[in-house]
């Protein structure tokens, strides 16, 4: 008996769920390089950007209670119309300051279903390493009783540091590209962070080499009391939009921002 013959897979599906490529570690230094011109490109509006990004960060951050949670959930909101805004920079479309909330148009709820499942995922990290420092000081007692309690907890405490470091690098690649995938390839929100996952993975020497470059321009962002800032938030959104070009290719055209209908039809 034959074996069936494959399944075609349909060119939307294909579009919603590209194949990450390889790169090379070097890509990592093109695409900070590429984050940079899309800042130099248009510095104004960009520093503008940053202003409103980081204030409503902040100001999200004091709502009493849930502030840390909505921030967690407003983030790849925000980090989609940043893309956005490089995007239309890319397509030779003049960047503006609306770029930031162009993700409240589009796919409003499948970018904050990807920050429901970052602040689960932060949550899981969270519990994880506080069961490990509990357990640790547990064991430590029950063995040595009180003088093994320090040990216990010391142990506990680099256990879980170590763990809940892990778990939050696993839970930051996994939203590296998730943000691009969902607005520029109409991807469902945990397919977009399991493919972003993949991706990093596939390409783990560029993203080692990245992230070190990124600790570093960090510290170095601030020096001049935190100014710095200002610049290496448009810089990191480059960073995202030029490294998503490399690892998935050109994406298809992107859905329309406006609120207007299609256009009649019989019209060109």
């Amino acid at each position: 008996m034959t074996d069936p013959a494959p399944k075609a897979v349909h060119p939307h599906n294909a579009a919603r769920h590209p194949q990450p490529q390889r790169v090379s570690p070097a890509e990592a230094l093109s695409w900070l390089k590429a984050g940079w011109g899309y800042f130099i490109g248009n510095p104004g509006v960009w520093v503008a950007i940053s202003v409103i990004f980081i204030v409503m960060l902040f100001v999200l951050g004091l709502v009493p209670l849930l502030g840390w949670a909505v921030v967690l959930i407003g983030f790849p909101v925000m980090v989609a119309g940043m893309v956005l805004g490089c995007h239309a920079q890319a397509q030779g479309e003049p960047l503006r300051i609306e770029h930031l909330f162009a993700g409240l148009k589009v796919h409003a709820g499948n970018l904050s279903l990807v920050g429901v499942f970052y602040l689960l995922g932060g949550l899981i990290a969270g519990f994880v390493s506080v069961i490990i420092v509990g357990g640790a000081a547990l064991t430590g007692y029950i063995i040595e009783a009180l003088a093994g309690l320090g040990l216990g907890l010391v142990s506990g405490v680099v256990l879980g540091s170590v763990a809940f470091s892990v778990l939050w690098v696993l839970l930051i690649t996994a939203l590296w590209f998730a943000a691009p995938l969902v607005v520029l390839r109409d991807t469902p929100p945990l397919d977009a962070m399991k493919l972003s996952l993949s991706a990093c993975f596939s390409n783990f020497g560029a993203f080692v080499v990245l992230g070190v470059l990124i600790y570093v321009l960090i510290w170095v962002a601030m020096v001049p009391a935190g100014l710095g800032v200002l610049v290496l938030v448009p810089v990191l959104a480059g960073t995202v939009y030029s490294s998503y070009q490399d690892v998935f290719g050109e994406e298809p055209a992107l859905p329309a921002l406006s609120a207007e209908g299609p256009p009649p039809e019989g019209t060109e």
